[in-house]
């Protein structure tokens, strides 16, 4: 059985990658990143020209309606050179958390698509609830903290798990409803904490109801964040064998160096089996829903570590220099680490594959 991406895939992908290539060099980035313009006006027009923020939303609201491997594809290009944008929360978790809610979706779904509006998505506490956190709803207000909401400084709402498993929607400008920012160490991306008292909100999947449906969309969380990894570990290859290729020592290239060319040799074997890992995990999606989570535990846990090792080793290549601001590897290093961490870090998302299983219990487990 051969198992790849199709042409139109790999069309898409290289589309996203050009655009990236080119609105997003090594300056533009330090540019944006280092001045917290993590929301460019100019990248999210052109994302949105691109149809990328319709990506997942169905064709009667203005979307493409494609898949997640599709988005996923998307995911990782952005990820390749460290795009900062708020792509993952409102171009694939929230228009699969909108599809079904009838009324909402209507509202959001084309905003979504067209870029006018963004969505912050907090699923955290469905991955591993920390002290203080959590929402509960009562008579259509919510109140309680949720933490690390992907994409939600600056969005115009959030999509907010509860504590028992329903999803809600909060307008930004809702009555006592506050977002503050949080510093993480990857500055490309907004992660915020939103604070909620009694605040009115919209349910959008019933608390208890569908249980199955949050940890779908927690799975397809896990699976965007591991393709973003992916990309950016792919650039970290990219720029440490080129590195190698023109830093002299002994007047020879590093690269003809054995030792370097192991490390490089490494990275290389580390990364080329996730590709057929993580895009089988976000075809299973729509293929193999029965699998889809166990196999979404499996790619976030795997990238997490492929990551941090390529993020390790690159760095090592480049060698004094691969911690300097100018060469920018940085940028990689960190969003490689943040990605590790949302939703699960590869011991709680392993964890969470041994409850599916039936192995031991877990609070993640549905």
């Amino acid at each position: 059985m051969e198992f790849g991406l199709s042409d139109e895939q790999r069309m898409l992908a290289d589309s996203i990658r050009r655009f990236a290539d080119e609105r997003v060099d090594g300056e533009r980035l330090k540019t944006l990143v280092d001045g917290g313009d993590t929301a460019n006006a100019e990248l999210l027009r052109g994302l949105a020209e691109l149809g990328a923020f319709g990506i997942l939303t169905p064709e009667e609201h203005g979307g493409s309606g494609m898949t997640l491997l599709d988005a996923c594809l998307v995911q990782q290009a952005l990820g390749r050179n460290a795009v900062p944008v708020p792509f993952t929360a409102s171009a694939i978790l929230a228009p699969l958390a909108l599809r079904a809610s009838g009324d909402a979706a209507a509202q959001w779904l084309p905003l979504l698509a067209s870029g006018e509006r963004r969505l912050g998505m907090g699923l955290s506490e469905t991955a591993g609830k920390r002290s203080g956190t959590g929402i509960t709803v009562a008579q259509d207000t919510a109140s309680g903290v949720a933490r690390f909401v992907i994409d939600g400084q600056g969005a115009d709402a959030w999509i907010l798990a509860t504590e028992d498993h329903g999803l809600i929607l909060v307008e930004a400008g809702a009555q006592d409803a506050e977002c503050i920012a949080l510093t993480t160490i990857d500055h490309s991306r907004s992660v915020a904490e939103v604070h909620l008292k009694r605040t009115p909100c919209t349910t959008l999947v019933a608390p208890g109801s569908h249980a199955a449906t949050v940890g779908q969309l927690l799975a397809a969380g896990r699976v965007a964040l591991a393709f973003d990894s992916l990309g950016a570990a792919e650039r970290m290859l990219d720029r440490a064998v080129a590195y190698a290729l023109e830093r002299k020592q002994f007047g020879r290239v590093i690269a003809s160096f054995q030792a370097v060319k192991h490390l490089c040799a490494e990275m290389a074997a580390e990364i080329e089996p996730c590709h057929s890992l993580l895009w089988y995990a976000a075809y299973a999606a729509e293929a193999y829903p029965e699998e889809f989570e166990l196999m979404a535990c499996h790619a976030k846990a795997h990238m997490g570590e492929v990551g941090q090792f390529v993020a390790r080793t690159a760095t090592e290549v480049h060698g004094g220099m691969g911690f300097t601001h100018e060469m920018g590897l940085h940028y990689f290093f960190k969003r490689i680490g943040l990605n590790r961490q949302l939703l699960g870090n590869p011991d709680q998302v392993r964890q969470h594959a041994a409850a599916l299983q039936g192995w031991q219990r877990s609070a993640a487990a549905r």
